[in-house]
C-alpha cells in the first residue's frame, strides 16, 4: 500500500484508497478537466471535494501541494520511478495522465505538439476570457457601472469562439477524427459560458453551427457526463 504521509494535504483530506490517484478538485471548468480525463482513461482514483467558496485552497494543507492555491491537483501514488508524485495545473495534469495511459495525445510528434498548442489556446485565451465574462456578467462585476470591461471580454470571447468555429468547420474534434486533451480542456469552458454564466446571448452563441455540434458530441460521451459531476457535492 502506498504511503502518502509525506503529503500534508492528506491530513485534511485523508486517503481511503492510497493506492489510487488522489484528486483534489471541484467541478468547475478547470476542475472537470481532471475528472473527465480520469474517467476517460479509466485510472483508479479517489476524488476529494475542495470547497473554493470556503477558501479551502488557501489553507496550509492545500498550499503544501499547490502553492498557487487553485484546483485541480493530484497525487499519483505510482508516479515517475514508482514514487508518489504530486502535480497541479489542469493542463499539466491532462498531459501527465495522457502520457501515463498513452491516450488522447497523439504519438506522432507534429500532431502531439499541435494538440498541446490547442490545449494552450484554451488555457491562455478561452479560460481567462470566458471567466472574465462570467465575473462581469453574473458575479460581482455585474454591479459595476462602467460596462466597458464586460464589453471588452464579450468581444474577445466572441472572437475566440470564431476561431474555434472555423477550426471545427471540417472536423468532428479539434484535432480531426481524434478526440484529445484539447477537447477535454475546452468542453467545460464552452458549456459553462452558455450555461452557468448565462452568456450565450451576449456572445451570439446561437449564430454558431460547428461549436454547438462539437459541444453536443462531447457532452454525449459517458465519461464526460460522469466527470462533470465529480467530485460530487454533499
Amino acid at each position: 500500500m502506498a504511503d502518502l504521509s509525506a503529503f500534508p494535504i492528506t491530513k485534511r483530506w485523508p486517503a481511503q484508497h492510497p493506492d489510487r490517484i488522489q484528486l483534489y478538485s471541484l467541478n468547475t471548468p478547470n476542475g472537470v478537466k481532471a475528472s473527465i480525463m480520469l474517467e476517460e482513461t479509466g485510472h483508479a482514483y479517489e476524488p476529494h471535494l475542495v470547497d473554493i467558496g470556503a477558501n479551502e485552497t488557501w489553507i496550509p494543507e492545500f498550499l503544501s501541494l499547490n502553492p498557487n492555491g487553485k484546483i485541480p491537483a493530484i497525487i499519483d501514488p505510482d508516479g515517475p520511478g514508482g514514487k508518489p508524485f504530486g502535480l497541479w495545473e489542469s493542463g499539466a495534469i491532462l498531459i501527465y495522465l495522457a502520457e501515463k495511459r498513452g491516450q488522447f495525445l497523439p504519438a506522432d510528434p507534429a500532431r502531439r505538439y499541435e494538440t498541446i498548442q490547442w490545449m494552450m489556446f484554451q488555457m491562455a485565451a478561452i479560460g481567462p476570457m470566458f471567466g472574465q465574462v462570467g465575473f462581469f456578467h453574473k458575479f460581482a462585476g455585474r454591479e459595476y457601472e462602467d460596462k466597458r470591461p464586460l464589453q471588452r471580454y464579450v468581444t474577445e470571447s466572441k472572437r475566440l469562439l470564431g476561431v474555434l468555429e472555423d477550426r471545427l468547420a471540417t472536423r468532428a474534434w479539434i484535432m480531426g477524427d481524434d478526440y484529445t486533451i484539447a477537447d477535454i480542456a475546452t468542453l467545460g469552458w464552452v458549456r459553462n459560458l452558455i450555461g452557468f454564466y448565462e452568456a450565450g446571448g451576449l456572445v451570439d452563441y446561437a449564430s454558431l453551427k460547428n461549436v454547438p455540434a462539437w459541444l453536443e458530441r462531447g457532452l454525449a460521451r459517458p465519461a464526460v457526463q460522469r466527470g462533470l459531476e465529480i467530485p460530487a457535492k454533499p
